[in-house]
Order: C-alpha cells, then sequence, then structure tokens
C-alpha cells in the first residue's frame, strides 16, 4: 500500500502544502504574503491572519494538482517549530484537525530538519554523514548530519542569523524587504574589496553577525556626513562588500567543521542557501578542499512544504507519531523528540 502524506508549512510568512507519495514529492504549492513589505519585516498577527485565509485553498490545490482524495492519506505532517507561534498554531491545528476527521497518523516536524532533508528530493543526494549549513533569516547552524532522524548541532549563532544581518544591512541600504535577494541583486555588479568590513570571531564553531550589522552602520553614518549620495553613489559596490563579509564568516567556520570532523560531504539549506555569492563561494571550495558540494533546488531554499513532506517520509518509516495534544514550539531545536 502506498505511503501518501499531506504536509502543511506555516512557520513564517508562506502558506505552503505538499503531497508525497513513496518518497516521491509530488507538488510544492506556496502561497507567498506580500502583506509586509511595507513594514520592512514579517508582522506576526498579519502574518497568522494570511495563513488562515491561505491554508485551505493553498491544501485543496496541493490535493487535486496531486490528484489525490483524502480517504487515500496515510498522515498529515505539519511544522510544529520553530517559527512565529500564531504562524504556526494555524497549521498545527489544521493538520489535528483533518488528521482527526480522517482517523489517520499525525507527524510534527522541526522546520529547520526539514530544510536539510529536502537534499532527499532530488537526486545528486548527500552522503552519510554530511555537514550542513543551514542558513535562514532566523537561524545560522552547522549540522553534523549521521542519518535521517539523527542530527547534531555543532555551530550556531550566537545572536542574530546571517539573513537578519542581509536584510538589516538592505534595510541601511534602503533597500526594500525582503533585502538579502537585493543585496545579492546589487552585488553581482559590484566590487567586493571596495569596502572591508570586520569579521566577527566567536570561539569554536559558533557565529555571531551583530557586530558586523554595527560596524556597517557606523560606517555608513559617517560616510553620509561627508556625502549625502554615498550610498546612491556606491550601492553595488557597497552591497558587494558586505556580502563578501558576511558570506567569509560563514565559509571560514564551514571550513574549520569539515577540517575537526574530517567530512568532505558538505551541504547548504535555508533561505540564504538562494544567495548566488554563497554558492559561488561553495564552488570555490569543491575544487580547492575535493568536497563534495549539495545545493538544493531553489524552491526548496525558501520554506516550503516540499521540504516538510520528505521529512514526514522518513519519521512515517520510523513510526514517528504525535498525539492530539501536541502544540507548536516558537523554539525547538534539531534533535527535540515528540
Amino acid at each position: 500500500m502506498a505511503i501518501i502524506i499531506l504536509a502543511i508549512e506555516s512557520s513564517c510568512d508562506e502558506t505552503s502544502a505538499s503531497v508525497i507519495k513513496d518518497g516521491k514529492v509530488l507538488n510544492n504549492v506556496v502561497a507567498t504574503q506580500s502583506v509586509h513589505q511595507e513594514y520592512g519585516g514579517v508582522v506576526p498577527e498579519l502574518a497568522s491572519r494570511a495563513h488562515q485565509q491561505s491554508i485551505v485553498p493553498v491544501v485543496d490545490k496541493a490535493m487535486k494538482e496531486a490528484g489525490v482524495l483524502s480517504s487515500e492519506l496515510s498522515a498529515i505532517a505539519f511544522t510544529r517549530g520553530p517559527g512565529l507561534l500564531g504562524a504556526l498554531l494555524v497549521g498545527t491545528s489544521f493538520a489535528k484537525s483533518m488528521a482527526l476527521a480522517l482517523d489517520i497518523p499525525l507527524i510534527d516536524v522541526n522546520h529547520m530538519q526539514a530544510h536539510i532533508l529536502a537534499h532527499f528530493i532530488d537526486d545528486p543526494k548527500p552522503k552519510f554523514p554530511f555537514i550542513c549549513l543551514t542558513v535562514s533569516g532566523g537561524h545560522t547552524q552547522l549540522v553534523l548530519v549521521k542519518d535521517y532522524t539523527n542530527l547534531e548541532v555543532i555551530g550556531q549563532t550566537k545572536d542574530d542569523a546571517v539573513g537578519e544581518a542581509f536584510d538589516k544591512a538592505a534595510k541601511m541600504l534602503g533597500l526594500t524587504y525582503p533585502g538579502g535577494p537585493l543585496i545579492d541583486k546589487y552585488a553581482k555588479l559590484g566590487d567586493p574589496t571596495k569596502f572591508e568590513f570586520p569579521n566577527t570571531s566567536m570561539p569554536g564553531l559558533d557565529y555571531s553577525f551583530s557586530g558586523i550589522k554595527t560596524a556597517i552602520l557606523y560606517f555608513l553614518r559617517d560616510e553620509l556626513k561627508k556625502d549625502p549620495d554615498f550610498i546612491k553613489n556606491n550601492i553595488n559596490d557597497l552591497a558587494a562588500s558586505i556580502q563578501f563579509a558576511l558570506i567569509k564568516m560563514l565559509m571560514n567556520k564551514l571550513k574549520r567543521a569539515a577540517r575537526e570532523h574530517n567530512i568532505k560531504e558538505i551541504a547548504i539549506a535555508g533561505g540564504v542557501s538562494a544567495n548566488s555569492g554563497l554558492r559561488k563561494a561553495l564552488e570555490n571550495m569543491k575544487e580547492e578542499k575535493r568536497w563534495n558540494v549539495y545545493v538544493p533546488d531553489f524552491q526548496y531554499c525558501t520554506d516550503n512544504a516540499g521540504m516538510i513532506a520528505i521529512a514526514a517520509h522518513f519519521k512515517y518509516l520510523a513510526k514517528e507519531f504525535v498525539g492530539l495534544e501536541v502544540g507548536p514550539m516558537a523554539r525547538m531545536p534539531i534533535g527535540v523528540k515528540s
């Protein structure tokens, strides 16, 4: 009998649903929320309301596209955390209600673990063990992946995530939200060595990005005093220099982790893994260090239900189900058991 799972993702500002059959992701329906752009960032209450409006049509579209009836479903999966509590609550409540109505198992998925397991949707797939650099607006982690359900965080940011650093730097440059992709766009036209920004160093494999944000702020403040058009006249070089500094910080720790654990299977995941500068840096390291590098398809970089579906598939095989008493977790470290 086929294993068919409906997966729901609602951790932040994208409502998504996906159907997976016997480990093959059939679709990945995503409704992006544009309401946050005028505020320069995600507004949690507005995100929750948008999820409530989108979840039924998104799930309906995913089921119809896959050609699957609700009676054929083996389980319902949902993002339990980490994320915005109100947003998570929408997806959690919907999944619990549907699982109860159909009398089928319920599977909770860790959002960050799902980002990593997105590498098993398509070929080529990494071999165990591998190290995954997980980078997003809310997280920056180095994860040692020993198996589908055996993951260990070996390094992480102690303050801000790199995705937040990209977005805040973009805001300082007067760019709209989300700013990370715009930094990447302008960086392609600029000189990454034009301006130098300090790298914050932390012990071991941990990261810190609050210091570089402050350095960028003070640098721009001082330059604008001398030339009010400084940003306008140097936007490409500024974007390239900021991106270069942030990626250098990411790569330094990644190289150290690979060396300390003697691993050449290297992957990236999360929204920032779509950054062209990071992808290029990885390709360079692939040649220099002879790494086997794995980069997810663009549609599986940002928040999506396809990655929730593949993570749920492996949890289904391991019979890791939850009861209706389960609730969302705004903070949910990798490795937390239901």
